[in-house]
Parts: structure tokens; C-alpha cells; sequence
């Protein structure tokens, strides 16, 4: 089963995970926490430093960290030895990041890990943006509010009570730890929206969706970029009145919109100078929310990840080599 992104980070969690985190653990020179797994990528034994990369659990992190091993097993020149990956969620991921056990951390998601890389940016810097813009919110299938859709005319969240025997009164999210779980029932009722928010876990709001499309049935939904529908199905987004705000979700009553994301790479600062060569190619690194909604789509068809990060490194040779010339 493709290991799909995990959604935003469960703040309910976060103090907890960060307690029993020293405890788990992330062992030096590969070792891997309990509960976790560690693969390297094959080098030709040479010399510089190892990377110890986090693998965060969605499919994007993997795609990420696979496009890294096979950019530093074809050019040596870069300083590293070894590449490490071992998964781990978040909060471990970043006690290791502070403990020095890990040295890279990509698919850094704002605004979700802030708190996070707060506690461990004496040791870590970020380095780059993979990608920026990414949004998310409500989404229909296009069908839906085309003309002669059943919801034709429907192009705001605003709207959705006059829709809503369309819909069958429901917003299908994903699981309920999540904190855009929580934001989404705070939207719904700062909207004043007649509706059930289903929360049931990534996989089964994406089968719904699939089973919905694979009908010609509405459905309304919560998604995300980057994420590998958007490269299967052609989905709408429902329209915000007002944009985000952080007090929005704070003392505010929900009805707002969601924050966009961007994703990062985060390193020890001391790569900075034991792999400057490293260090310089991952601040021009960057991969497209398409491009990456592409790759996932292909994994999600049943390509392993490696195979995939390992096709679009051959087809961006010319990029890359710019990225480390530079």
C-alpha cells in the first residue's frame, strides 16, 4: 500500500509525541528508531559525510528523499558517502533533528511543523523551498457544478446549504486527529452550514471520492495539494470570503479560509560546511506541486517511488547539473 500524506500535524499529539520522542529514539550512524525502518542508497564507498534523512510518512517525503539518494549516488562531487533514510512522523523526526541523530529533514510543511523546527532551530536551518502555494479547502467534481450539474451555480462554501440535498449533507475529511479535522468543523459552523463532517482517515475519503467519480455522483470534499487527484480527476475548489488568518482558528469562529502550504528542506547547519558542495545544490532544489502530483499519481498506479524519483532525476539531468555547477 502507497504510504499517502499524512495530514497536518495533530497538535492534540504533539506534546506527547515529543515526551515519549527521546524515549523512541533515532540511533547514530543508521540505526533506526523503534517502530521505524531505515534503507541507504548504494554508493561506491567513497568518502564525505553520511546523510541521516528523515522520511516523513507520505508519499511526497519518500518521492523527495528518493530524488536526493539518486542526485547524490550520480555525482560524488557533492561530498556524501551515504544516504540514509529512516521514517519517522514528525515529532520524533525533529527531537532527532535536536539531538543531532538526523541531518535532513525534507517535505518540512508550513505552517504545520513551525512549532516543530522552533524547538530544534539552534541546530537546524532551513534550507529551500521544494515547493509553495500549495492550497487546500473544499473541492467538487467539475461535472458537478458545470452546467446542468446538479449543483450548477455553486462556486462558494457560502452556498452550500442551498445545496446541500445534493451533498446529502455531508463534507467527507480525512482522519479525525488531524487539525484541519478540527478546522473543518470549526468552518462549518462559523458558516452556519447544515452539515456532518464525516472524518474517516485518508484512504476511505479518497475511495469515497473515487467511487463518487467513478459514478458521475457529488460529492463534497476536503483536499490538499499536493496529492494525486488532481492528476487523475479534475476537481473544483470552492471559493473563500475571507482569506486566512491564524486568529481565524484561534479565537476567531473557523469561518475563514485554509492556510496554502509550502514545503522545505531542513539541515543540520553543520552540512553547511562538512558538505558545502550539498548544501549549496539543495538551496537551488525544487520539484512543481504538478510535477509532484504527477509522480504521486504514478505511485499511487502501482510505481514503486524509487522507480518514479529515479525517472524524473533522468529527465531533469540539465536541472540538476545546474543546481550543483551553479
Amino acid at each position: 500500500m502507497a504510504r499517502f500524506r499524512f495530514g497536518p500535524f495533530c497538535s492534540r499529539a504533539l506534546a506527547a509525541l515529543l515526551a515519549v520522542a527521546a524515549a523512541v529514539g533515532v540511533a547514530a550512524c543508521g540505526g533506526s528508531a523503534s517502530g521505524s525502518s531505515t534503507r541507504s542508497a548504494a554508493t561506491s564507498g567513497r568518502k564525505g559525510v553520511t546523510i541521516h534523512a528523515a522520511e516523513f510518512t507520505w508519499t511526497a517525503a519518500e518521492l523527495t528523499d528518493d530524488i536526493l539518494a539518486a542526485i547524490v549516488r550520480q555525482h560524488p562531487q557533492l561530498g556524501v558517502s551515504q544516504f540514509q533514510m529512516t521514517t519517522l512522523d514528525p515529532a520524533p523526526a525533529w527531537a532527532g533533528a535536536e539531538r543531532g541523530d538526523i541531518n535532513l529533514l525534507t517535505e518540512v510543511e508550513y505552517p504545520n511543523q513551525i512549532p516543530l523546527y522552533e524547538q530544534a532551530k539552534n541546530k537546524v536551518s532551513i534550507v529551500s523551498t521544494t515547493y509553495s502555494g500549495a492550497t487546500q479547502g473544499w473541492f467538487v467534481p467539475s461535472y458537478v457544478v458545470a452546467p446542468g450539474g446538479p449543483a450548477a451555480g455553486l462556486t462558494s462554501v457560502t452556498q452550500l446549504n442551498k445545496y446541500r440535498s445534493v451533498f446529502g449533507g455531508k463534507l467527507y475529511d480525512g482522519d479525525p486527529g488531524w487539525v484541519t479535522t478540527k478546522e473543518n468543523i470549526m468552518r462549518l459552523k462559523g458558516y452556519h452550514l447544515d452539515y456532518e463532517d464525516v472524518a474517516s482517515g485518508e484512504t476511505a475519503m479518497l475511495a469515497q471520492l473515487h467511487r463518487a467519480y467513478s459514478l458521475h455522483q457529488p460529492i463534497l470534499i476536503y483536499l490538499w495539494h499536493p496529492l494525486w487527484v488532481f492528476a487523475v480527476y479534475k476537481l473544483t475548489q470552492l471559493s473563500e470570503p475571507k482569506p486566512y488568518a491564524p486568529s481565524c482558528f484561534t479565537s476567531g469562529d473557523g469561518a475563514c479560509a485554509m492556510p496554502a502550504y509550502s514545503a522545505h528542506i531542513a539541515a543540520a547547519k553543520q552540512l553547511r560546511t562538512e558538505a558545502p558542495r550539498f548544501w549549496a545544490m539543495l538551496e537551488r532544489f525544487h520539484i512543481s506541486v504538478p510535477a509532484m502530483e504527477q509522480m504521486l499519481a504514478e505511485v499511487q498506479k502501482g510505481a514503486p517511488a524509487q522507480t518514479v524519483a529515479n525517472r524524473w532525476v533522468a529527465a531533469h539531468s540539465s536541472q540538476i547539473d545546474s543546481w550543483i555547477s551553479s
